[in-house]
C-alpha cells in the first residue's frame, strides 16, 4: 500500500495534490445549486460538498471556497436568501460538469448547456428540469473554517420534490431507480447501484453497554 506523509503531500505538484486529496474521502454528492440575483440573471453551478445536518428542521450544509475571488453561487444566496439543490443524474453529466467553467454573472449557464431552466411555485430560483430530486432552500447561516479560509452555508428544506418512482413506503429515497450520479474526486463520476438495505442496529445479546 502506498504511504503519503505530510511532507510528501506539501511537496507534490499542485495538481497531483488536488487530485489525491479530493478523492481520498470517497464518493461524494453530485448537485447542481441553482440560484438568481436582484436582477433577474440566473446561475448553476456544480457542488460536491452537500451534507445532510438535521432532518427536524430538514438542514443541509454546503462547504464554499473562499470568496477572495468572485463567487456567483455565494453572492446571490446571500442576496436573495433563496437557493435551489438539484441531483445530477447520468444524462446530463456532461453539461452539469460544465458549469464549473467560470462565466461572467451575466452569462447563465443554462444558455451555455443542454440543461433548462425550472421555476416552480413562485419560488425565487430556478430548479434543473427534469432532475429526479429538486430542493427549495432558504439560506440560514453561515460559518467561516478558519483551516483553510472555506465558508459552510447553512439552509433549510422549504419544499422537496421527488420522483414519485423513487420513493419507498417507508420515507426512503431510491436513488439508484433515478440514475442518480456521485462525484469521485473533481471530475469522476460514476451512478451507483443500490445492493441492501440494513436494519437498525442493536447491540447483540451480552454484550449491551453497561454503565461503570
Amino acid at each position: 500500500m502506498k504511504a503519503f506523509s505530510l511532507e510528501d503531500i506539501d511537496n507534490m505538484h499542485h495538481l497531483y495534490r488536488i487530485n489525491l486529496i479530493n478523492s481520498c474521502s470517497g464518493y461524494k454528492s453530485a448537485n447542481l445549486i441553482g440560484t438568481q440575483n436582484s436582477d433577474g440573471n440566473t446561475n448553476l453551478a456544480v457542488f460536491s460538498s452537500l451534507t445532510h445536518m438535521g432532518s427536524n428542521p430538514g438542514l443541509l450544509g454546503v462547504f464554499l471556497r473562499p470568496t477572495t475571488v468572485i463567487r456567483h453561487t455565494y453572492d446571490n444566496i446571500k442576496a436573495t436568501g433563496k437557493y435551489t439543490i438539484n441531483h445530477i443524474h447520468e444524462n446530463i453529466i456532461e453539461d452539469a460538469h460544465h458549469t464549473s467553467a467560470k462565466y461572467d454573472k451575466s452569462i447563465s449557464e443554462f444558455d451555455v448547456t443542454n440543461l433548462n431552466e425550472e421555476f416552480k411555485e413562485d419560488f425565487f430560483a430556478p430548479f434543473v428540469k427534469g432532475c429526479p430530486i429538486q430542493i427549495a432552500m432558504q439560506y440560514e447561516e453561515e460559518y467561516h473554517i478558519k483551516a483553510n479560509n472555506t465558508i459552510l452555508l447553512v439552509g433549510k428544506i422549504e419544499k422537496l420534490y421527488v420522483e414519485n418512482t423513487l420513493l419507498e413506503k417507508d420515507g426512503f429515497i431510491n436513488l439508484s431507480k433515478g440514475k442518480v450520479a456521485t462525484i469521485n474526486g473533481l471530475d469522476a463520476y460514476a451512478v451507483p447501484e443500490l445492493k441492501t438495505r440494513l436494519e437498525y442496529q442493536r447491540p447483540k445479546e451480552g454484550f449491551a453497554h453497561r454503565d461503570g
